[in-house]
């Protein structure tokens, strides 16, 4: 196992001491989790509500909380529209109100401009406007986080689903293993992204649809690299001798040869989140991707496509895009060098 009481084995220290030596690996982790914190809490960054409002000796936090009007003193029992001039109004007369840094949610037009749309930068939205008069930041944010949160779970599921073939193949060896490399090869020979824009236009614009149809294709990065582990492992002489006290293969499979597949695998998981980062972006791009609507780096790249007097739309996506990309490309050398068995 890796841990031992509360300390790290000594290959895991030495495993973790390479990977801090690595100075841009180090660097581009911390800078990932500070992006990835920022996006996770993007609400708390861009939005069309207040982070807190003090009302006639009250405190409301209206980006966790829905307020009617009436509760500011308004005549309409819907939401307050805290953009609204005679809201704010009402607001300031007895109190007042703290906005996010960016005063946009990610479907919030920006009304206070007074030029067509797409706006280029200016004051009140600092990379711009879309078509539609959106805020570009706030879109960023808002669609980095369904990108890395879509990324990072169908990098999950896939990687399980190919952790569990890959052993299964490697650790029986024989008709099971060359049966499943057949059906592997025919599978990988397809041309997936074709494949996949043909499924998806067959369904409703889902999520769910499109995780499922990416997941059907993207089980197979793992695979190899855990087979080719376990047809190493099987026969050593710590696992001949768990299955002659009768160990079960389950066991054997889970407790002792499964950990040090996963040493390997673990450096592969930036660079298959990079893949299906790219991939998502890619069908959004061609409008197959997330339902209509939705914040994303590849619609915001369709509306630069469309926009040419606007560049500040694709160059706001492509640089986003090549931030994020490039910090997984780096922790993911770093992990390779770390995890390397030669070292």
């Amino acid at each position: 196992m890796a841990v031992i009481g509360k300390r790290l084995n000594p290959i895991w220290q030495a495993r973790l001491r390479r990977f801090r030596s690595n100075k841009l690996g180090r660097v581009a982790l911390w800078l990932f989790g500070l992006l990835f914190v920022l996006c996770m809490g993007a609400n708390f960054v861009a939005n069309d509500k207040p982070l807190l409002v003090s009302h006639n000796g009250h405190w409301y936090f209206p980006v966790l909380k829905a307020y009617p009007e009436t509760e500011f003193g308004g005549i309409f029992e819907t939401e307050a529209n805290y953009k609204d001039p005679a809201v704010i109004a009402l607001i300031n007369e007895s109190g007042y109100m703290l906005m996010p840094p960016i005063a946009f949610a990610d479907q919030t037009p920006s009304v206070d401009i007074d030029l067509p749309y797409p706006a280029p930068p200016n004051a009140s939205n600092w990379l711009g406007t879309d078509d539609t008069g959106r805020d570009v930041l706030a879109r960023i944010l808002y669609g980095m986080r369904i990108s890395l949160l879509f990324g990072i779970a169908l990098t999950l599921a896939g990687s399980l689903i190919g952790i569990i073939i890959g052993a299964i193949q490697g650790y029986y060896g024989g008709w099971i293993d060359l049966i499943g490399q057949r059906l592997m090869e025919v599978w990988a020979g397809l041309p997936q992204l074709f494949m996949i824009i043909i499924l998806v236009s067959l369904f409703s614009p889902s999520v769910w649809v499109l995780f499922a149809l990416m997941l059907l294709f993207g089980w197979m990065g793992l695979v190899g690299l855990v087979r080719a582990e376990f047809l190493r492992a099987r026969n050593f002489d710590y696992v001949r001798a768990a299955r002659n006290l009768g160990v079960s293969d389950a066991s054997i499979m889970v407790r002792h040869i499964l950990p040090n597949a996963l040493a390997s695998s673990l450096s592969q998981l930036p660079f298959i989140l990079t893949a299906n980062i790219t991939a998502l972006t890619a069908l959004d791009f061609l409008g197959y991707g997330l339902p209509p609507g939705s914040p994303s780096l590849g619609e915001l790249m369709n509306q630069g496509r469309n926009n040419l007097d606007a560049p500040w739309l694709a160059l706001s996506a492509f640089f986003s895009l090549t931030l994020v990309l490039s910090l997984l490309i780096f922790i993911g050398e770093a992990l390779r060098d770390a995890f390397d068995p030669r070292r």
